[in-house]
C-alpha cells in the first residue's frame, strides 16, 4: 500500500511540497476583514440590480428541486422562504458563493423531506395495522371460534365475543317477556345447531322451571315465579358477560397500543432507505458549507491553505 500526498496539486506522488505563502501582519489581516465587512451587500445600481434578481432565481431553482405531482404537493412558497433565510444569513458575494448556498439550501430542503418520508412511513405502518387488526372479517372470526369445539369458550376470551352474547341472551329475555316463559324454541342459539355451553345451561334452566308446581299451589303463580326466576338468570348471566367484555377491553387497547408502539419503527428495508439518504445528503451539506466558508475567509483577506489532498493506491 502506497501513500501518495499532494498539496493543492503541486507536488509529484509521495511528495508534500508547501505552497510559499505571503506572510501578513496581525494589522493587515484586520484591516483586510474590516473592508470585507463593508462590501458584504451590493453599493453600486449594478449590485442592486443582481439583488433584484434574487427572487426570480430562487423561483428558478424551485422549479427543479420542489416536487410538485398530483397527489404529493410541496410548497414552493417554503421553499423561496427558506431561499431567502439562508441568502440573508450567509449573504453569498460572486456566482460561486451563490452556487455554494443553493447547494446548501437544495440539501436541507431534501433532508427536510427525508424526515417527512420517515413520518410519513411510520404513520402508514401504524395506521395500515391498525386498519387490518380493527377490520376483521366475520366469516373468518367465526370459523376461527369453531375451532375450539365449543365456541362460547373462544368467544369469552374477546371483547367482540361478549358483547354478541350478551346480545344474544337480551334476545332470549325479550322472548321470555313476549312468551312467560323460557321456551324450547327460545334457546336456540345460532351456532348452526351445534353444541354449546350456552345453549345448554339455558336448557337446564328451561328443564328446570318446566316442572309442575308443587300440590296446593297456584299454577299462575307458579309461571310467574318461574318467568322472574329465568329472567333473573338470563340479567346476571349479561352483567357476567358485559363484566368479562370490558375487561378483555382494556387488555385488547393495550395489546393495540403496544403493536402500535413497535411498528413505530419502519420496515428494515425503508429505514436503511431512507438513512442512506439522509447521510449523502448530510454529507453534500457538509461539503458545501466548508467550500463556502473556505471562500467567505478567503474574501476576508485570510490566507487560507490549499486543501490536502491524499491519493491512496494499492500496488499489485
Amino acid at each position: 500500500m502506497k501513500a501518495n500526498v499532494s498539496e493543492g496539486g503541486n507536488g509529484a506522488h509521495g511528495v508534500l511540497r508547501p505552497t510559499r505563502r505571503k506572510t501578513m501582519s496581525p494589522a493587515q489581516l484586520a484591516a483586510n476583514r474590516r473592508n470585507a465587512q463593508k462590501s458584504t451587500g451590493p453599493k453600486t445600481p449594478a449590485g442592486k440590480a443582481v439583488a433584484k434578481m434574487n427572487a426570480l432565481k430562487h423561483g428558478l431553482l424551485a422549479q427543479t428541486v420542489v416536487v410538485r405531482g398530483h397527489r404529493i404537493k410541496e410548497s414552493a412558497n417554503e421553499f423561496k422562504k427558506l431561499c431567502r433565510e439562508y441568502y440573508a444569513d450567509l449573504n453569498p458575494v460572486g456566482p460561486l458563493e451563490a452556487m455554494l448556498v443553493d447547494q446548501i439550501i437544495q440539501a436541507a430542503w431534501r433532508l427536510r423531506r427525508a424526515r417527512t418520508a420517515e413520518s410519513g412511513e411510520i404513520a402508514l405502518s401504524v395506521d395500515e395495522g391498525h386498519w387490518k387488526r380493527t377490520r376483521i372479517n366475520p366469516t373468518l372470526q367465526w370459523t376461527q371460534w369453531e375451532v375450539w369445539g365449543d365456541p362460547v369458550w373462544a368467544m369469552k376470551e374477546s371483547h367482540m365475543g361478549n358483547s354478541i352474547l350478551a346480545g344474544w341472551l337480551s334476545d332470549v329475555r325479550k322472548r321470555v317477556e313476549q312468551e312467560g316463559e323460557l321456551t324450547e324454541a327460545a334457546i336456540k342459539i345460532p351456532f348452526h345447531g351445534k353444541p354449546n355451553r350456552l345453549a345448554e345451561d339455558l336448557e337446564k334452566l328451561r328443564q328446570r322451571c318446566s316442572l309442575p308446581p308443587p300440590a296446593g299451589t297456584d299454577a299462575s303463580m307458579h309461571r310467574e315465579e318461574m318467568k322472574k326466576q329465568v329472567l333473573a338468570h338470563i340479567d346476571r348471566e349479561v352483567r357476567i358477560l358485559e363484566w368479562a367484555g370490558c375487561d378483555c377491553l382494556q387488555r385488547e387497547n393495550a395489546e393495540e397500543q403496544s403493536r402500535q408502539s413497535a411498528a413505530m419503527l419502519p420496515p428494515e428495508a425503508t429505514l436503511d432507505k431512507i438513512l442512506r439518504y439522509e447521510t449523502t445528503l448530510l454529507r453534500q451539506l457538509q461539503q458545501a458549507m466548508n467550500q463556502f466558508e473556505r471562500w467567505q475567509r478567503r474574501r476576508s483577506g485570510e490566507n487560507i491553505p490549499a486543501p490536502l489532498a491524499v491519493d491512496v493506491s494499492a500496488k499489485g
